[in-house]
């Protein structure tokens, strides 16, 4: 073994061993010539040199630490706790008094507690309306009992924190099911039973179980059409949460008027809603056909956007026979075609016009629908408003971000005008009323944001059917009571 692989290895094993490396001497140096050649041969690849650590430059006395002039402790400024999934904390004499009021409840109703008295426990204690109370009274009580024991509530009280909560979360825990994460439609069955029962404004309903029937079926409708914007059929916490609901609920504990909680719970809107169905359905079999829906409005929508909504693009029906709309398909037809201003009823009609389902509706598009638009003015004696006019006056009003290309995110920035496009390519009637409009009138209506224009069309729809079923009942007198009520009428 050479002088030169000695070296190698002894050096490795100093290595290995944690010994300081010995400096070789200029006669064994490994660099030279025949000891490259001999290292190079073997087998083993050699370590990668060190490199020499270059000299620190002395600091300036400017840049020099004083080591007593270094701080013993950093002080942290600590943050304050901002995310309670609990609930955040409330001080004792909170719970205290809301225990206090419930042991207060037992003491007056000694036997449980009926539906009266938890009417009582939610508004008072859990600061929440009181058509809670009845799915609440539901979900605690014991089989075969009328009334709800102090252990239900107090176990109730403790294990969902009752007192800590958000009121969105106290309602979304009293509606769902237990074990589940979201509100599905039968879950709000027994808060509309208990509205249709204690609620002033609905007393007349009672003496005919079917109509309560529909107009809880219709506020349900009405609530998931607004709230479950995923249109998955279930309504998470975030969704209540983002949605009226509560405030809605809140509404019927102070209005005894029914009519004037216009969202979800107006009796005049669910009339308007079932009677335009009731018109649609000739052989009320509670399903609509294609030729049924193409009456809508009397003949305002054209033939190709009534395909389209049977094709179910816009949404999937939830109707069980094939071809057909059932109650709910219309509820949400409806509500889309009378306020294309909300957010659902864009992503309604946006998903019917786009036909190639690209996200954005091109000129091609629009065309297809609007040359039905244009036959249809020259049936009626109109003048046409040819489609390069339209288009360009849509392009004024929208503003698309790119030309030639409106997305649903251009037509959601402009809700006020978004409807005016989609009337022009599949509503007749809207469309001409909205080229003769009244620009003041029209300025007005937009600045007045108490009422949509669902609240509009149905409030002129009921005042309109309210006539026609006053003029249905009224008899017309026979001819021999005219001819006494003119002799009798004598000037002397």
């Amino acid at each position: 073994m050479t002088e030169s692989q000695n070296l190698v290895l002894s050096l490795l094993e100093d290595a290995k061993a944690g010994r300081p490396l010995a400096r070789p001497t200029e006669s064994a140096s490994p660099l030279s010539p025949s000891a490259a050649q001999n290292l190079f041969s073997s087998t083993t690849p050699p370590l990668s040199p060190q490199k020499p650590r270059s000299p620190r430059s002395p600091q300036s006395p400017s840049r020099r630490t004083n080591s007593s002039q270094l701080p013993t402790e950093a002080k942290v400024d600590t943050v304050p706790k901002f995310y309670f999934p609990g609930g955040k904390p409330v001080p004792a004499e909170v719970r205290a008094s809301a225990l206090e009021k419930i042991d207060e409840l037992f003491r007056s109703n000694p036997d449980g507690l009926a539906v009266p008295a938890v009417r009582e426990l939610v508004k008072e204690v859990f600061q929440l309306p009181k058509a809670l109370a009845y799915p609440l009274f539901y979900k605690l009580v014991a089989p075969n009992s009328s009334s709800i024991t102090r252990d239900a509530i107090l176990t109730w009280f403790d294990e969902k924190n009752v007192i800590q909560v958000d009121p969105v979360r106290r309602m979304f825990d009293i509606l769902r099911k237990e074990g589940c994460r979201w509100v599905a439609p039968d879950d709000l069955k027994s808060m509309m039973a208990g509205i249709l029962l204690s609620h002033p404004g609905l007393e007349f309903l009672q003496e005919t179980p079917e109509f309560q029937d529909r107009y809880a079926e219709t506020v349900i409708h009405r609530i998931f059409y607004k709230q479950d914007k995923s249109g998955s059929g279930r309504l998470s916490f975030r969704d209540l949460k983002r949605g009226d609901l509560l405030h809605a609920l809140a509404l019927l504990d102070d209005e005894e008027d029914i009519n004037k909680v216009l969202k979800y719970f107006s009796y005049e809107h669910f009339y308007v809603i079932y009677c335009k169905f009731w018109e649609l359905d000739n052989d009320h079999d509670f399903l609509i056909s294609k030729e049924d829906l193409i009456r809508y409005g009397n003949h305002s929508l054209t033939y190709r956007i009534v395909e389209r909504i049977f094709q179910q693009a816009g949404r999937p029906f939830r109707s069980k026979e094939s071809g057909k709309m059932g109650y709910e398909d219309f509820v949400w037809f409806i509500m889309s075609e009378e306020d294309k201003g909300s957010d659902m009823a864009l992503d309604y009609w946006f998903k019917c016009c786009d036909l190639d389902g690209d996200g954005c509706l091109r000129a091609n598009e629009m065309l297809f629908f609007y040359s039905e638009q244009l036959h249809r003015m020259e049936c009626l004696s109109q003048e046409p408003v040819l489609f390069e006019d339209v288009l360009c006056q849509m392009h004024d009003m929208i503003q698309p971000a790119k030309e030639g290309c409106f997305t649903l995110a251009d037509l959601k920035r402009h809700k006020g005008l978004a409807g005016t496009l989609f009337n022009m390519l599949f509503n007749l009637h809207k469309f001409i009323a909205f080229e003769t409009r009244d620009p003041f009138l029209a300025r007005q209506e937009r600045e007045d944001a108490s009422l949509s224009d669902w609240d509009r069309f149905a409030r002129t729809e009921y005042i309109r059917l309210a006539m026609e079923e006053e003029g249905e009942d009224a008899e017309p007198e026979s001819s021999t009571d005219l001819w006494e009520n003119s002799v009798s009428e004598t000037p002397f």
